[in-house]
């Protein structure tokens, strides 16, 4: 049987169908880049937000229609669209076959061949959303997309409870992995050509807590930092009061730690943070940013925000653009409020208009934009270590560039996919996934130029 394979949402999501791809493969199943040369296809889904979910709908929409002129033998939804709406998939779609949760992607295996050798699909088992923690753990992973960073998921769900989030009640409560089984799962990435590995999970700063009654995260990127071949570890998704001093002391110690930590902070006022659900304070929010400014120079810190939340007052919003211009944190994404059905926000009154919300976040964004622009022209002259991931065609190139080759990469302050990027200029070919020495020597908007430094 050949397998076409849709990843939606999340990096999270993506290590999901990495695994999912790998039990595929090891079990003969030929994994095609051509939906019109498969037997099956799965769409593994997303619905965090309302874009997030109608882009799900719209794709196994699509692809029903595939199979209702016989392009396409099977449809499997899974993910998390699949576990939240499993009733509603099957009966609204009715030609999905299977739908798979986050927690039971194990059993992937199985369903294609429960799928391959039943008469009937009436007597085939439909739906396989567990409700917490996988049945086994998966140790293998086909990658997908550039072959030298890699997503590492080092925990799963989350405890938190904000009130505008739907993932506690998808993917259950916080379960960290095992040390040995990611130290193992990250040293394979590595000998299959990984240099980059970048931890993520709901919530990275908790790792352990569960699993070893304390935080061990500092002691995991101490293991991952021994891995040889490995050149940087990069850290998203750790909550602000949850920062340590094992933490802190992890980038003091080990060069091979970005000096870049993703801090969703989502907003800075008191009342809307204690309306969210969040377990901290403006107060606490600076502080803390102010503690990795003095412990960690050069630290680059990205945050997310969430404009228009419900009872946001104008007032409220103008502090956190005052905050955004003031703290000039060097990343920001900025998001407006999403009303996701069954959550307690939504059930708030003093929801903000979508026009409101929308020009709050323009706001937002141009305020930062300035401070980026401003960053960005302070680097000219200087030299950085960068991390290739791609070559510009020469249809492509930038203008005034006259080098042989420009290529596309990424500083340490640069995450893959949500940051910018360096264009560097080089009279030599090179390699994705290499490491080289850049001058910069401009910007153009929210990306850098330069050249290699030979």
């Amino acid at each position: 049987m050949k397998i076409f394979f849709v990843s939606l949402g999340c990096d999270k999501n993506l290590v999901d169908s990495e695994k999912m791809l790998g039990l595929l493969n090891e079990s003969g199943y030929e994994i095609t880049d051509e939906e019109n040369d498969a037997d099956a296809v799965i769409v593994n889904t997303c619905c965090f937000i309302h874009d997030a979910k109608k882009e799900s709908i719209e794709t196994l929409l699509e692809y029903a229609e595939l199979k209702n002129k016989g392009l396409i033998r099977y449809l499997v939804a899974a993910g998390c669209l699949a576990q939240r709406y499993k009733d509603e998939i099957l009966k609204e779609i009715p030609e999905t076959d299977v739908v798979l949760g986050p927690a039971a992607c194990s059993e992937i295996v199985n369903i294609l061949r429960s799928l391959e050798t039943s008469r009937d699909i009436s007597s085939v088992k439909r739906q396989y959303t567990e409700e917490s923690g996988y049945k086994e753990i998966i140790n293998t992973r086909l990658k997908s997309g550039l072959g030298h960073y890699s997503y590492l998921k080092i925990a799963e769900g989350c405890d938190k409870r904000c009130t505008y989030c739907i993932i506690p009640y998808i993917r259950g409560s916080y379960r960290s992995f095992p040390k040995e089984q990611l130290l193992s799962e990250a040293q394979q990435l590595v000998l299959n050509g990984v240099n980059e590995l970048i931890l993520v999970a709901q919530e990275t700063s908790l790792y352990g807590t569960d699993i070893y009654g304390y935080k061990a995260i500092g002691e995991l990127i101490d293991g991952l930092c021994a891995i040889e071949g490995l050149e940087w570890i990069r850290l998203m998704y750790c909550y602000p009061e949850e920062i340590g001093d094992q933490l802190i002391d992890a980038f003091k110690r080990q060069p091979k730690l970005c000096r870049y930590i993703d801090l969703p902070i989502q907003h800075i006022s008191d009342n809307i943070l204690k309306r969210m659900g969040r377990h901290t304070n403006g107060e606490q929010i600076r502080e803390i940013i102010g503690i990795l400014r003095k412990e960690v120079p050069g630290i680059v810190i990205r945050t997310s925000l969430i404009t228009g939340f419900p009872g946001e007052t104008e007032e409220e919003h103008k502090e956190l653009l005052e905050f955004v211009r003031s703290a000039a944190l060097e990343r920001v994404g900025v998001f407006t409020y999403s009303r996701e059905e069954n959550t307690p926000a939504a059930r708030m009154k003093d929801q903000v208009p979508a026009s409101v919300k929308k020009r709050r976040r323009k706001e937002l964004m141009l305020a930062q934009q300035d401070i980026v622009f401003k960053k960005n022209q302070s680097l000219t002259g200087k030299s950085f270590k960068v991390m290739i991931d791609g070559r510009l065609s020469d249809e492509d190139s930038l203008k005034g560039i006259k080098s042989r080759y420009v290529y596309i990469a990424r500083t340490y302050m640069d995450a893959p996919d949500i940051d910018g990027s360096v264009f560097v200029e080089s009279d030599r070919e090179i390699m994705s996934g290499t490491m080289t020495d850049v001058t910069i020597t401009g910007y153009n908007g929210y990306d850098l130029i330069g050249y290699e430094t030979k």
